[in-house]
């Protein structure tokens, strides 16, 4: 039997126990938590030590939103533009023009971490870049897409596709010819199509879990598993069989829009989880997206967009009956229902439907999740705690950020609801099960300590962003502790998996994070400095830094 001591000072995250400096772990799971001397006594004189000294030791942290296979394809595959900041089109051009001349085998060419501008681009910027092969750019947040002609030819984007999608989704020329701008529905089209193999895959989640465990989660939630690779549920399932898999993904898989069977979606997810789910890799729901994003005037809205009057956003999912049925048959196979909620009228639809569904189930605790939730009435917040739904929020989007995002939402949507954006300390009022997202790499950051600091100031650190950031909706502000259960217990508890992981209590996996802070107590200016030390998975170290 393998036995492991660690020390350190440790906070559980449990109300009964909340600190230790010591814990003692067995075969991956934690024997006892308490005193360094007991601990010692319990173990024997065999047992290895990890002395972790004066710095602090979390539960393993825990990411309920994120993309696995998009950030490893990011990371390894794709021309990165994430480095670049806010919009500069010449800096794009040369790190695509580099990777291209890096990777002359690849027969198509993908960017992404674009970051729209009110300067508008067409696919001639592309085709000035590379005219040879297609090239595409994604934005950071996965939603928009900037296709050469080539692509365009590749993708079999025409005139006659551009009149049957609409107009909102495939923007065209005076001509009514596709100027190389697509957003949402063709968008999705088109990422399963892209050129890849399970060995990509297989290496692209490989390069993201190392991500992970060095930035200190040992779990995360792949929202919607099969949007990029239709077959990544495969490569999980076979680097776990190879025992190559240490990040424990909970999956939720990709239901289409307006699905047109529900019954048999469900029934074709819950065979998919018993055929690939394991220890390490665990189907627990659905996805589904309800809408867009509200810089690509997708997002659904409770209101017009005040741009464009009569017109308030994409509805991708918008079939009440339909949605109602999902979470019915979903809730029958122990599964939960995962849907992207970025504006108001998203968020409405889907606790009218969760409402409904739960008459039928008579289930209060089936632990749905709406991601994400930028605009949210406050009757929508109450709702989300009466139905035990459970709230993703992002507190690394809460910054106001001058000349850019900011001022766009304000043109888009008006003052007074852009300042009252990205709710939090509210969900919690309400009772609702709180949890962090950070949507990695849809967004650029997944981050431990910042979403920590922007909890509480509601803006970034003095040190990002030149310092130009103001708070944002500060009201919605919440406590450290919060925060702490945010990434850990609270997303333990969505995944249904609190008895098992989440704090460091007696029984559970030994997974563990180490920080050179107290994010409880030290000053906050000290926690946006924060370093990681080391993660701990099953009681042993797989990240020192």
């Amino acid at each position: 039997m393998k036995q492991t001591i660690i020390l350190g000072n440790i906070i559980t995250v449990d109300e009964k126990r909340p600190f230790a400096k010591a814990a003692l772990v067995k075969n991956g799971v934690f024997t006892y938590i308490g005193s360094a001397e007991e601990a010692k006594r319990l173990a024997g004189a065999d047992a290895q030590v990890l002395d972790y000294g004066d710095n602090y030791i979390y539960p393993g942290f825990l990411e309920s939103h994120s993309h696995g296979y998009f950030a490893g394809d990011r990371f390894i595959g794709q021309a990165n533009l994430t480095q670049v900041g806010l919009t500069d089109y010449a800096k794009y051009r040369e790190i695509i023009k580099d990777f291209i001349a890096n990777n002359p085998q690849r027969e198509l060419y993908l960017a992404a971490g674009w970051v729209e501008s009110e300067e508008y681009v067409t696919k001639a910027y592309l085709d000035e870049i590379c005219s040879d092969k297609p090239l595409l750019m994604q934005t950071g947040g996965g939603h928009s897409m900037l296709l050469n002609t080539k692509a365009l030819q590749w993708a079999g984007i025409d005139a006659a596709y551009a009149k049957r999608v609409g107009y909102d989704m495939v923007h065209v020329d005076a001509n009514g010819e596709p100027d190389g701008y697509i957003c949402e529905n063709p968008v999705m089209e088109i990422m399963p199509k892209l050129p890849t193999s399970l060995e990509y895959a297989k290496n692209y989640l490989l390069a993201w879990q190392d991500f992970a465990l060095s930035s200190g989660f040992t779990g995360v939630a792949d929202a919607g598993v099969e949007i990029f690779f239709k077959d990544c549920s495969k490569a999980y399932h076979e680097l776990e069989k190879e025992g190559k898999l240490k990040l424990r993904t909970y999956a939720y898989l990709l239901a289409p829009d307006n699905v047109a069977d529900p019954k048999a979606e469900v029934a074709r997810v819950a065979a998919d989880r018993a055929k690939y789910s394991g220890e390490y890799f665990n189907v627990v729901g659905i996805k589904a997206f309800l809408d867009g994003v509200t810089e690509a005037h997708t997002a659904w809205q409770n209101q017009d967009y005040l741009d464009q009057p009569g017109y308030h956003g994409v509805e991708r999912f918008n079939d009440h009956d339909k949605m109602v049925q999902l979470i019915v048959e979903a809730d029958k196979e122990g599964l939960a229902v995962h849907v992207h909620s970025e504006g108001g009228g998203a968020t409405h639809f889907m606790l009218g439907c969760i409402e409904d569904a739960e008459k039928i189930t008579g289930d209060m605790d089936q632990r749905n999740v709406l991601a994400h939730l930028h605009f949210v009435t406050d009757e929508d917040v109450r709702r989300m705690g009466a139905t035990g739904s459970v709230p993703a929020v992002a507190p690394l989007w809460t910054a106001k950020i001058p000349g850019g995002p900011y001022e766009q939402e304000v043109s888009y949507v008006g003052k007074e609801l852009t300042d009252q954006a990205y709710p939090i300390k509210s969900f919690y009022d309400a009772g609702a099960n709180v949890v962090f997202h950070s949507d990695y790499p849809v967004s650029p950051m997944m981050n431990v300590k910042y979403s920590i600091y922007m909890a509480e100031k509601r803006t970034t650190p003095k040190d990002m962003l030149g310092g130009i950031c103001q708070p944002r909706n500060i009201k919605e502000a919440i406590s450290r502790e919060q925060s702490l259960r945010a990434m850990t217990i609270n997303v333990a508890r969505q995944w249904h998996q609190e008895h098992r992981i989440g704090s460091i209590e007696f029984g559970k996996i030994a997974n563990m994070t180490v920080f050179d802070c107290d994010f409880l107590h030290d000053d906050i200016e000290k926690v946006g400095q924060a370093n990681i030390v080391a993660t701990i998975v099953d009681g042993e170290e797989v990240f020192k830094a």
